[in-house]
C-alpha cells in the first residue's frame, strides 16, 4: 500500500507530459524511497554471494548498473539506515549517507534455503530499536526481529513458511502489534516480545503463495487472496484472550498481487477477475460500490491522497481516479513509461517518481505544493 499527500486542495497540478530528470538503473523490480530528497534505489543481482552492491542517487557522480532481470529489492529507512531484503532472502542494513554495509541478516542455512519459490518479496518493517522480517522457504520460516544498530536476533516466532506479503505494524486496544501473512494464515505478534496474539487461518486457493499484505483500518484487518475474495476481521480482546470475528466477506472482487489501498472508508484495489479490474468497497460492510474496466493490465501499484487514487498499470499507464464511492471516475491518464512499471510511484514537491524496467524518471507536476505523507487512519 502506498500514501502520499496533495496541498490541502487536494490539487496535484499538471502532470506531465514534461520529462524533468531520466536516470538508468538496471533492469529489475527494485523499489524507491526518499530521504532528504535524495532517491536511493539499490539494484542487486541475484547471487548475493558475490556481494555485489550498488547505490545509486540521482544526481551523483555514479553511473547506472546493468544487473540481472530478475533483480528485486525491498527497501525501508528509519534513523540513518536503510534496510534492504534482496530476492534471495538477505537482509542488509547500510548507513544512508555514506552506503557503508553495516550488518547482514542470513537464514538460509537455518531453513534450508533464505526464500520462498518465487524469491523473496517482503520489505523490512522498523519498529524502534527493532527490524522485523519473515525469513524463509514456502515450507518453514519465522518472523525474526532483529536488532537495528547490530543485527542481533531479538526474537522469533512461529514455524510457518514465508509469503510474498509483507507485515504490518497496528496498535489495536491498546496493544501495539505486527500483523502479517504467512503461508498458512494471518497472524499478530507483540511487537515488543514477538509474543503470539492471535491467528486466523487463511489456505491457498488455486496457485500455492499468499501474496497480499494486510490493511487495517478502524479497527478491522483487510485481507484478500487469489480467488477467495476480500474479508474485514475484527481482532478483539476480552478477558485477556484474542479472538477474531469475520464482520463481512465479499467473492465479487478478489486480491492476487497488487495490495490495496484505503482513502477514507473505502478500499481501492486491484482484481484479478475479468483479467484485472479497479474497484472500490465500503470497508464497514465490504459492499463492492464500483468496479472498472476489465483488461486493465496485471498489476497497480496505489497511492492514496485526499480527494485522490493514483493507480500505476504494469504496462506504464499513471491514472488518477477521483476518490469516492459514487462512480469509477478517471481525472486523468497519462503514459509515464513504455517499458513495464512494477515499483510504486513516489510524489515529491517537485514532481512524481517512476522507476521502470530501466530507467528511474522524475515527472514534473506544475504548480503544485506538496506535503508531507500523512496516512488515513
Amino acid at each position: 500500500m502506498g500514501f502520499a499527500a496533495t496541498d490541502e486542495q487536494g490539487s496535484y497540478g499538471s502532470l506531465g507530459p514534461d520529462l524533468a530528470r531520466c536516470r538508468q538503473t538496471g533492469t529489475a523490480h527494485d523499489h524507491v524511497l526518499d530521504a532528504r530528497r535524495r532517491i536511493r534505489i539499490r539494484p542487486l543481482h541475484a547471487d548475493e554471494a558475490a556481494e555485489r552492491d550498488g547505490e545509486q542517487e540521482l544526481g551523483s557522480r555514479t553511473g547506472g548498473e546493468s544487473e540481472s532481470p530478475i533483480a528485486r529489492f525491498l527497501l525501508a529507512l528509519a534513523d540513518g539506515r536503510v534496510f534492504t531484503m534482496s530476492i534471495t532472502g538477505l537482509l542488509s542494513a547500510w548507513d544512508a549517507d555514506s552506503g557503508e554495509l553495516l550488518w547482514r541478516g542470513d537464514y538460509s542455512s537455518r531453513f534450508g534455503k533464505g526464500h520462498p519459490y518465487w524469491g523473496a518479496a517482503t520489505s523490512p518493517l522498523v519498529d524502534g530499536n527493532r527490524v522485523v522480517v519473515h525469513f524463509g522457504t514456502d515450507d518453514q520460516g519465522a518472523l525474526i526481529a532483529l536488532d537495528a544498530e547490530s543485527g542481533k536476533e531479538i526474537w522469533s516466532h512461529g514455524k510457518d513458511g514465508a509469503s510474498y506479503a509483507s507485515p504490518i505494524l497496528v496498535e489495536l486496544q491498546g496493544r501495539r502489534q505486527i500483523v502479517e501473512l504467512t503461508m498458512k494464515g494471518l497472524a499478530s505478534v507483540d511487537s515488543e516480545s514477538g509474543r503470539s496474539l492471535w491467528e486466523y487461518p487463511y489456505p491457498q486457493i488455486g496457485t500455492d503463495q499468499n501474496m497480499v499484505t494486510p490493511v487495517y483500518h478502524r479497527g478491522l484487518v483487510l485481507q484478500g487472496g487469489e480467488n477467495r475474495g476480500i474479508r474485514g476481521l475484527e481482532p478483539r480482546l476480552d478477558g485477556g484472550v484474542w479472538t477474531v470475528h469475520e464482520r463481512w466477506h465479499q467473492e465479487k472482487v478478489a486480491l492476487d498481487m497488487s495490495a490495496a489501498v484505503v482513502n477514507g472508508d473505502l478500499l481501492y484495489g486491484f482484481s484479478h477477475f475479468g483479467l484485472g479490474r479497479l474497484f472500490c468497497l465500503d470497508t464497514k460492510t465490504g459492499e463492492v460500490l464500483w468496479q472498472g474496466p476489465g483488461r486493465t493490465g496485471e498489476n497497480v501499484a496505489f497511492l492514496a491522497i485526499p480527494g485522490h487514487v493514483v493507480a500505476l498499470v504494469n504496462d506504464g499507464e499513471l491514472k488518477i481516479m477521483a476518490a469516492g464511492g459514487d462512480r469509477f471516475d478517471t481525472v486523468a491518464s497519462y503514459r509515464v513509461s513504455e517499458s513495464p512499471t512494477w515499483a510504486h510511484p513516489v510524489l515529491l514537491e517537485s514532481g512524481i517518481l517512476v522507476k521502470d524496467g530501466r530507467t528511474l524518471t522524475l515527472w514534473s507536476l506544475s504548480g503544485t505544493t506538496v506535503r508531507s505523507p500523512s496516512p488515513s487512519r
